[in-house]
C-alpha cells in the first residue's frame, strides 16, 4: 500500500482478522454463533468463499476436518464454551495433521462465564488441550494493527506445519472500534499448501522438510490417502506401540521444534540498563505500554516485553527474563496464567503478578506495583 496515503477508519478486530485471513488463503468458514465471536461469524459470511452455519461447535470442527482433508483451509471462531466442545475434534485434527485455524475470543469464566465481559483466562487450557502434552500453536495480537499481520501469520503457520493453529484474542479486541490507518497495513500474500510433488509412492505421514509430511487431498485421482486419528505409521495404518508408530507420534513435537522461528514472535521495548521488565500479552498490552511511557516520562528506566507467540513459548524468552532483577507480569485473570506458564508454581522473588477479573486493567492500577520495583 502507498505509505504516503492515509485511510483512517474506525474498525474492530473482527473485520481486520477476517479480511487478513481471506487474503492469506482461508477457503471456508464453519461456525456456530457465540458471543463474543459473533462479528467474526457475521463478517466471514460475507468475505470467505465457503460459509457454513453448523448446528453446534462439535459439528463445526468435524466439518472443518473434512474440508481440510479435501484440500481447503477452514476457519472457525468461538469462545470457551464452544472451544470446550471442540476439544475431541481438535485432537483428532491434530493427530491427522490437518491444517485449520481457530479464533478463540476470550470471555470471563469459569463455565459459560459472562459472555459480554472480557478476560484472559484460556491460556493454560490451550497449553493442555492436546492429549499427551503436545504443543498446539497459539498466537495472540496485542493491538488492532497486529490483528492483520498475525492473522496472516497464523494461516501460513497452519499450512506450513499441517496443524490446527489458534489465534487467541478477547472480547475487547474483536468488538471494540479503534482507529486504524488502512494504508499502514502491509500486503498479504496467499499462503501455499505443502503439496506432494506427485511422483512415486505417497505416504500420508512420511516426514518431509522440517518433519512435516507433504499433503495430497483425499479423493485425488493418483494416490490413496489414509487419514488416521489413532496411533499410526507413515502409511496412515493403525498401529499400537510399534517403534515406527511411536516415532511418528513423537514427530508431532519435533516438527514444532523444527519450526521454532515461527513461534519466536515478541516485541521487546528494551530500555538500556533497566532493572525492571513488564511482561504482558493481548488486550493488557495497552495499559502496559501506557505505564511504561509514564515511568520513562519520570526519567526512570523500564523495559517492556509483549508476547505475540504464546505456545510454544518464544525460545528467546528465558534469556530475556534472566537479564532483569524485577519482572512484573500483567494479565487479566485472577491467578496469573502467563506467570505460571513461564515460572511454574515456584515463588520467584523477582516476579510480581498484576491480575484482575471483571474489567480491563488500567495503567494506574499497576503503576504502584511497578514503582515498588524501583
Amino acid at each position: 500500500m502507498n505509505s504516503k496515503a492515509q485511510t483512517p477508519v474506525m474498525i474492530d478486530g473482527s473485520r481486520i482478522i477476517i479480511e487478513a485471513m481471506a487474503r492469506a488463503g482461508v477457503d471456508a468458514y464453519i461456525g456456530y454463533p457465540i458471543t463474543p465471536a459473533n462479528w467474526l461469524y457475521a463478517y466471514a459470511q460475507r468475505r470467505i468463499p465457503i460459509s457454513l452455519a453448523a448446528p453446534d461447535e462439535i459439528s463445526a470442527l468435524q466439518w472443518a476436518t473434512g474440508i481440510s482433508a479435501a484440500g481447503k483451509l477452514p476457519l472457525t471462531a468461538t469462545s470457551f464454551p464452544g472451544f470446550a466442545l471442540m476439544l475431541e475434534s481438535l485432537n483428532m485434527a491434530y493427530m491427522m495433521e490437518l491444517p485449520m485455524v481457530i479464533v478463540l475470543a476470550q470471555r470471563l469464566g469459569p463455565s459459560t462465564g459472562s459472555a459480554t465481559t472480557g478476560a484472559q483466562g484460556d491460556l493454560l487450557l490451550l497449553r493442555g488441550s492436546i492429549s499427551g502434552g503436545y504443543p498446539l500453536p497459539v498466537f495472540c495480537p496485542p493491538d488492532i494493527k497486529s490483528c492483520w499481520s498475525l492473522a496472516a501469520h497464523v494461516v501460513d503457520t497452519a499450512l506450513a506445519l499441517r496443524s490446527p493453529v489458534v489465534l487467541l484474542t478477547s472480547k475487547e479486541m474483536v468488538m471494540t472500534n479503534q482507529s486504524l490507518d488502512l494504508d499502514s497495513l502491509p500486503k498479504i500474500a496467499r499462503s501455499k499448501w505443502p503439496l506432494d510433488s506427485g511422483g512415486g509412492e505417497y505416504k500420508t505421514y512420511e516426514p518431509g522438510d522440517g518433519q512435516v509430511p507433504s499433503f495430497l487431498p483425499a479423493g485425488n485421482p493418483s494416490h490413496q490417502i489414509r487419514l488416521n486419528a489413532s496411533t499410526h505409521d507413515a502409511h496412515g495404518l493403525i498401529r499400537k506401540a510399534t517403534p515406527e508408530a511411536v516415532a511418528n507420534t513423537k514427530r508431532l513435537r519435533t516438527k514444532m521444534e523444527a519450526a521454532a522461528d515461527r513461534f519466536n514472535r515478541y516485541i521487546l521495548d528494551d530500555d538500556d540498563d533497566a532493572r525492571t521488565l513488564v511482561v504482558t500479552y493481548g488486550i493488557s498490552t495497552g495499559a502496559a505500554r501506557e505505564t511504561t511511557r509514564t515511568i520513562r516520562g519520570r526519567g526512570e528506566k523500564i523495559s517492556l516485553l509483549v508476547l505475540e507467540g504464546l505456545i510454544p513459548v518464544p525460545r528467546d524468552t528465558d534469556e530475556i527474563l534472566a537479564r532483569y532483577d524485577n519482572i512484573v507480569i500483567v494479565e487479566e485473570n485472577e491467578h496469573g496464567l502467563l506467570a505460571e506458564m513461564l515460572f511454574g508454581h515456584r515463588d520467584d522473588p523477582r516476579v510480581k503478578r498484576v491480575n484482575k477479573i471483571g474489567n480491563l486493567i488500567t495503567p494506574n492500577e499497576f503503576l504502584s506495583d511497578v514503582e515498588q520495583c524501583h
